[in-house]
């Protein structure tokens, strides 16, 4: 019997704390969206109550009010680059270091592992610097080549640990077959490890579309800024339309929650095989 009421207050407890925490997580976005829909009246009056209407009128106001379509583009050519350019390089590396012992070999992966440990702030000077001497300053290649190089460490851990968990025996098969070091890792290996690289894909994705600090220090123009930065410089013009601001953050959010929801399965898969092969 007492087991049964511990076991039933158990069930209980989970379904109150997994409650809560989806409720801290996806309530704000919902009450954003919901928000985007209301009239600055209701929002003031009520904002936890649900819109009257369903109209657009936030939308077209944000349309309005910032050219956000020139962002959002500036933002996927941001932010698809430097991901593609990412997993590019950063999986070459991690294949290296996962499968050949060299001198340095593990000098290399631990500083590149610390740089986990250096606070983001203090990259500042030296990269606005760097970018300015280069000519890269105030230019979409410029903030690509900036935030691909900011995810390398965590991409370098992930593909390194899932480079791990592949069979050298398939890429022995592949050598012995007449294939060079380059086709065995782009035709057999580079497949195999499509789970482990989505991952990194998708956290160097919404680390790209969502990051302010730098697109705020190495961008001038209006020409290529960013989603997130446009937002800051238009909350004046926002400040007396909440309705078209909820509407400009959810055209903001949802590419990230789209980019998750096409890859979860490739996520899942990742972690899930991780933790077997570990």
């Amino acid at each position: 019997m007492k087991k049964k009421i511990r076991g039933g207050l158990w069930r209980i407890f989970r379904f109150l704390f997994l409650g809560f925490m989806a409720l801290i997580s996806v309530g704000p976005l919902v009450w954003i969206f919901l928000s985007s829909f209301k009239t600055n009246r209701e929002i003031l009056s009520s904002a936890f109550s649900l819109p009257s209407s369903w109209g657009l009128d936030g939308y077209e106001a944000a349309l309005q009010l910032a050219p956000i379509f020139k962002y959002y583009g500036n933002s996927v050519i941001i932010a698809v680059g430097s991901t593609a350019l990412n997993v590019l390089i950063v999986s070459m590396a991690a294949y290296v270091l996962a499968r050949y012992k060299f001198k340095g070999s593990t000098f290399i992966t631990l500083l590149l592992s610390v740089s986990l440990l250096i606070p983001t702030a203090a990259l500042l000077m030296p990269i606005y610097k760097i970018m300015i001497a280069i000519g890269l300053f105030d230019t979409r290649l410029g903030l690509i080549l900036v935030y691909a190089a900011l995810g390398l460490p965590t991409s370098l851990f992930v593909f390194k640990s899932y480079f791990q968990g592949i069979p050298r025996e398939l890429e022995d098969a592949a050598y012995i077959d007449g294939a060079g070091f380059y086709r065995t890792f782009f035709v057999i290996v580079f497949p195999l490890a499509r789970s482990g690289l989505a991952t990194g894909a998708i956290l160097q994705f919404l680390t790209s579309w969502n990051e302010f600090m730098f697109g705020l220090v190495l961008t001038q123009s209006a020409e290529v800024r960013t989603l997130p930065l446009a937002l800051n410089y238009f909350t004046s013009q926002f400040s007396f339309n909440y309705t078209a601001m909820f509407a400009a953050l959810t055209m903001v959010i949802i590419p990230s929650i789209v980019v998750y929801v096409l890859l979860q399965e490739q996520v899942t898969t990742s972690m899930v095989a991780g933790s077997v092969k570990g």
